[in-house]
């Protein structure tokens, strides 16, 4: 199975050329995304999936640009987005609709009952690990378990609201995608996967 555990690749971007690394992007969509929310460096790390010491040097050079402030609160270094920042409605809007898709749909689908891994799959996770290729038109995404199918339109309809990007939803059940015997779960699992919720974590 080709898995990327949330954010690993530090090189450049396929998903935009308006940043500079992958690694960037990944912190960017975590701080940006909700520029009420105050985050550890440690943190920032867990849920990117960067090693820390590149979290902390990528942070680094945003708060020195000034797209990202910090402060300290005992020993933690507690970060946030800049709203302040002239370029910041533009800045947004990039990050949203290129690394947008992991943290919002992430989001949306820790809330439903009965997700107990998902990730995304297609287009948008080949250009998140590196492959290039023309910009996604849409995303592609697996879950399993038996959530309500009402609840995975909700989660779609949301995700498509804020990203501005159509959000397919497609859902297997534990033991099939254990056993990849279907062709169309045998493809996928073949190709990149994009972490969004693990079995790990909901077994925790």
């Amino acid at each position: 199975m080709n898995l990327l555990s949330c954010f690993v690749k530090t090189g450049p971007s396929a998903l935009t050329p308006f940043l500079r690394s992958d690694a960037q992007g990944a912190v960017l969509a975590e701080t940006m995304l909700d520029p009420t929310v105050e985050l550890s460096i440690s943190e920032i790390a867990r849920r990117t999936g960067l090693l820390p010491a590149i979290a902390h040097r990528e942070v680094t050079r945003l708060i020195k640009a000034d797209v990202l402030r910090d402060r300290r609160e005992g020993n933690n270094r507690l970060v946030r987005a800049n709203t302040d920042h002239p370029l910041w409605s533009v800045m947004s809007q990039i990050v949203t609709e290129t690394y947008g898709p992991v943290p919002v749909l992430r989001d949306l689908l820790n809330g439903v009952v009965g997700v107990r891994e998902a990730f995304v799959y297609g287009s948008w996770a080949a250009r998140r690990a590196g492959r290039p290729g023309p910009p996604p038109r849409d995303l592609d995404v697996m879950v399993v378990g038996n959530p309500s199918r009402t609840d995975l339109l909700d989660v779609a309809e949301a995700a498509r609201e804020r990203l501005h990007i159509e959000v397919n939803i497609h859902t297997t059940t534990p033991a099939t995608w254990a056993a990849k015997d279907d062709p169309f779960l045998a493809t996928v699992a073949s190709r990149p996967l994009i972490v969004l919720i693990s079995q790990e974590a909901t077994d925790g």
